[in-house]
């Protein structure tokens, strides 16, 4: 679209939409459908030359507006959409919306009385610009957006509603700590592990287990919070086999920053069968994401428990993590099943020895020796050093 295109498009935005404020009686069909249009036609510019042209003309506070009650569904939804597109890998233009009361206003979308499409797309933009941006974040939630956003995760409520409320909270709490108190304090940990009941969506299961990987990082009354609310259970039974790789990858994750640090849960994923289903992502042919999320979760609830050692053992896991260190798979594969084989080698005999049987030592050897990162050389140096018979381990961090 030329600077023309724009300006014409901007001018039917502008011919509803006063400085003053959005007339609530200008939004008659013949109007409400001119700005429709010029929403659409500005959704659908990708280019940084018109984004800028946009934001020069005064572009982002016209489609804020637009978002305002009083406007058409349609209207909501295509300002929504021009609005993702204008702070698409924009920083500028992302500061521009909030200035210009964007937060607030794409909430209020997330209100009972919008249609299904316009909680999608604004809990969708709400996911974009909340992406590693601190201000975003807390504006959202300063603005009732959390509590907003967990209402959509209530039964009943479609599915793309539901994934797109749940993907907007991943972002919303990562490495954000008021805003994971803030999701457990409405409700929203029970209305996440809800989401995980067997028959449901796949893109809705993944989205879930993803929220609940962020809320449960380094938040020891998130993951107490979900073990209580069944999500130790449900997140080891989307690990069942015919599931999808993201559903496998985001549950064997969120199991694994619960399990951290965490030895009830450690203990209660090992009572509900979690560590065989792990050990099977571990097989050959899988996809990388997924072996190194089982193989980071083999390695969480091991920590400093004999019984989930024993357990990982007697389910071929140690065979199964030495198989990762092949030269083939990539370095964030080595780095979690080195992890894991130094922890389950440190102060077990039978682990040890279970991991000599099937080669670990050239194996690590292998990894020490190849282009792989610090992080693995210095996992695996760990576990030789444990095969050695020195008592020395390494503590995970969670991810």
């Amino acid at each position: 679209m030329g600077c023309s295109q724009v300006a014409a498009a901007l001018r039917k935005m502008f011919a509803g939409v006063p400085d003053s404020e959005v007339p609530r009686a200008r939004t008659v069909p013949a109007k409400a459908a001119a700005q429709e249009r010029a929403a659409v036609a500005l959704a659908t510019l990708l280019d940084r030359n018109s984004q800028d042209s946009i934001t020069a003309g005064g572009g982002a506070a016209a489609l804020v507006a637009l978002l305002a009650p009083g406007w058409t569904d349609a209207v909501h939804e295509h300002a929504a959409a021009a609005l993702a597109n204008l702070c698409a890998s924009n920083t500028q233009n992302r500061d521009s919306v909030r200035v210009c009361g964007g937060v607030a206003a794409l909430v209020g979308l997330l209100a009972p009385g919008s249609s299904a499409a316009v909680h999608k797309q604004a809990a969708a933009v709400l996911q974009n610009l909340c992406f590693d941006n601190v201000q975003y974040e807390d504006s959202v939630r300063e603005c009732g957006g959390i509590t907003a956003l967990v209402a959509l995760l209530a039964p009943g409520v479609s599915a793309g509603e539901q994934t797109q409320a749940a993907g907007a909270l991943e972002n919303l709490c990562l490495n954000n700590a008021q805003n994971c108190n803030s999701v457990r304090e409405c409700g929203g940990i029970a209305a996440l592990v809800g989401l995980l009941a067997p028959g449901g969506s796949a893109a809705v299961q993944g989205a879930a287990a993803g929220v609940l990987r962020n809320l449960c990082f380094d938040n020891a009354q998130n993951r107490d919070s979900a073990r209580e609310c069944g999500g130790v259970a449900a997140l080891v039974g989307l690990l069942a086999p015919g599931g999808s790789a993201t559903v496998h990858e985001q549950a064997a994750w969120a199991l694994r920053n619960l399990c951290v640090d965490n030895a009830q849960n450690a203990v209660c994923m090992r009572w509900c069968g979690g560590i065989a289903p792990l050990v099977r992502l571990l097989a050959p042919g899988g996809a990388d994401a997924v072996h190194e999320q089982a193989a980071a979760a083999l390695w969480g609830v091991c920590s400093d428990n004999d019984g989930s050692k024993d357990s990982i053992r007697e389910c071929r896991g140690v065979a199964a993590l030495v198989e990762l260190l092949a030269p083939a798979c990539p370095a964030a594969v080595h780095e979690q099943a080195a992890g894991a084989l130094a922890m389950l080698t440190s102060e077990n005999g039978q682990c040890r020895d279970a991991a000599r049987a099937c080669g670990a030592a050239a194996a690590l050897q292998r990894v020490l020796a190849c282009a792989s990162s610090a992080a693995a050389h210095e996992r695996a140096a760990a576990a030789l050093r444990n095969l050695g018979h020195a008592q020395q381990g390494i503590k995970q961090e969670p991810h």
